[in-house]
């Protein structure tokens, strides 16, 4: 790593740098605390007694380092930071690549070069996917299926996950995986999106190594890998980054500006050395993972001060999302680039040198929010709402959309999927195909959350499994064919795939208000598929 590139906020590599390292003479330690008074080095290696093990402050460089000679892989660590107001405390190392299980928090020394991938031809074949099916099955890494062998919190190991997830993506018709953010993170029922480590996979579900071979086993089975990324907020645990060095390094000292709606820290992304981490973490991912895209969750929070628009632009934050995003396009030019927003800012998706932000692929929010209040109108008043089925196709060739029923769909009292369809139970499954059916025909990539595609009934809880056992009950089991038929029909048929082809979509009829019909058209190259959804129907030819 070029340390001038760091501090202007233009290193993609800083873990290279920063961090345990193991070397020929045992480990090196670097951290950046510019402000500290002073740093020592504690962990198992010198019996959490850092005063033979004070770090070296290279210069003025804000760089402290040490060589622990009796340090190995494996071995708990943090730094001891004395800061200039006389206040002492041990933190974690924002450059680990391990941890301990919450709610210790120790760093731990890791060898990521002991795992050696066999996806070679995987990553030479990989793409974008522009013209090609992606639908996508979001996951929580801790609830899709219980361990019952983990008597205390029912995780399965990464690896383990993978061998259970793999056949039945493959028997669902699903493209990608998705995880909800593995970083590490203090708090279950954050589900990952407060994070304390940026390049330390979360040790729920085993080390880096495990990490390594649940994406190397996804990738021999053809399917890709993208996980959550959170670029916007950090935890304010004392342990972590909040004041890391006595100061506000990573974020705002304006308190204003410096914490989110979640009670977090908001990164300050007018300091190159955020930027640095930021978009080092994101490169970390791809190039020591192999995941095959990030999703970066609440992007209009960066664009906006704090996520509301009355405040004004954060042209900082702009020019660091265009920054990371034009850096990782050159880095991994087949890896794909997802924006979670929620507003109407112009050309999130557009290329960077076109002033636009350099994502790839961005949720259709607003599409997804017609549809679900459409499906929740009785079938006779949904002609007063009619065009809230095809208004998002006033504005799909914007941006390259991706439609999601994801996770925040289905928690905090907003019921599930099948659950918000209007009527008594048996009312709601044909409508949920119907839906389904809508959303296959309609132009745009797809995400499902886990649990949607069998028509879970209770809310999602992070500490509980998905009810499997539903699947027992004849609608369910109906309505779970049916998803994995909609889901082959889709990725056989490459009518489905060109979504950002105007030529690819035509609306055959869609005014028929009284009667609440639609009818489309979708061409490929081999294939016409014409789809018809009308009040409490479903047909496709």
């Amino acid at each position: 790593m070029n340390l001038h590139e760091f501090y202007i906020g233009k290193a993609f590599d800083a873990y290279e740098y920063f961090g345990a390292h193991i070397t020929k003479d045992g480990v090196l330690f670097r951290v950046y605390a510019p402000c500290a008074e002073k740093i020592e080095l504690i962990g198992e290696f010198n019996d959490w007694d850092g005063s033979e093990d004070e770090m070296i402050q290279d210069a003025q460089s804000g760089v402290f380092e040490c060589v622990q000679e009796d340090a190995e892989p494996g071995m708990m660590y943090k730094y001891r930071i004395y800061q200039k107001d006389g206040i002492v405390l041990d933190r974690f190392d924002p450059y680990s690549f391990g941890s301990q299980v919450r709610p210790d928090t120790a760093s731990i020394i890791v060898d990521l070069d002991q795992y050696h991938f066999s996806d070679s031809a995987w990553i030479k074949k990989r793409c974008k996917n522009y013209d090609l099916p992606v639908n996508i099955y979001e996951v929580h890494a801790g609830s899709w299926r219980k361990n019952e062998a983990d008597e205390e919190n029912g995780w399965y190991h990464y690896n383990e996950l993978a061998r259970q997830l793999i056949p039945y993506i493959k028997e669902m018709g699903y493209t990608h995986v998705e995880f909800l953010p593995l970083t590490e993170h203090p708090a279950d029922c954050s589900w990952g999106y407060q994070a304390s480590g940026y390049f330390c996979p979360t040790s729920r579900y085993g080390t880096a190594g495990e990490l390594m071979e649940m994406v190397d086993l996804f990738h021999k089975e053809g399917i890709g890998v993208i996980m959550d990324f959170v670029p916007v907020h950090f935890i304010s645990d004392t342990y972590a980054l909040n004041k890391f060095d006595g100061t506000a390094l990573y974020e705002y000292a304006d308190e204003d500006k410096g914490y989110s709606e979640w009670g977090t820290c908001n990164f300050n992304y007018y300091r190159g050395e955020v930027r640095s981490f930021l978009q080092s973490s994101a490169n970390f991912w791809m190039e020591k993972f192999h995941f095959d895209g990030i999703r970066m969750d609440a992007i209009s929070n960066a664009i906006y001060w704090q996520g509301d628009s009355s405040k004004g632009i954060n042209e900082g934050a702009l020019d660091f999302i265009k920054c990371m995003n034009s850096g990782l396009q050159k880095l991994h030019p087949s890896v794909m680039l997802i924006a979670e927003d929620s507003t109407n800012f112009p050309k999130v998706t557009a290329p960077v040198e076109y002033d636009g932000l350099g994502f790839d692929y961005k949720w259709d929010m607003g599409w997804m929010n017609d549809t679900l209040d459409y499906f929740k109108i009785h079938p006779y008043d949904r002609k007063f709402h009619y065009h809230k089925l095809s208004f998002s196709m006033m504005y799909f060739y914007n941006e390259h959309y991706l439609l999601p029923f994801s996770h925040d769909e289905v928690v905090h009292g907003k019921a599930t999927i099948l659950q918000k369809m209007n009527g008594e139970y048996e009312d709601k499954f044909p409508q949920a195909r119907a839906m389904y059916l809508y959303m296959m025909a309609h132009p745009g990539k797809k995400l499902n959350f886990m649990g949607n595609e069998f028509g879970q009934l209770r809310e999602w809880d992070e500490s509980r499994e998905q009810d499997w056992d539903i699947l027992k009950y004849p609608l369910h089991d109906a309505f779970h064919c049916y998803m994995i038929e909609l889901n082959r029909i889709g990725q056989e048929n490459d009518a489905f795939w060109h979504d950002y082809d105007p030529e690819n979509f035509k609306w055959l009829d869609c005014h028929q208000e009284e009667r609440c019909i639609y009818a489309i058209k979708r061409k490929g190259k081999n294939r016409v598929v014409l789809s018809t959804l009308c009040r409490k129907m479903y047909q496709t030819k």
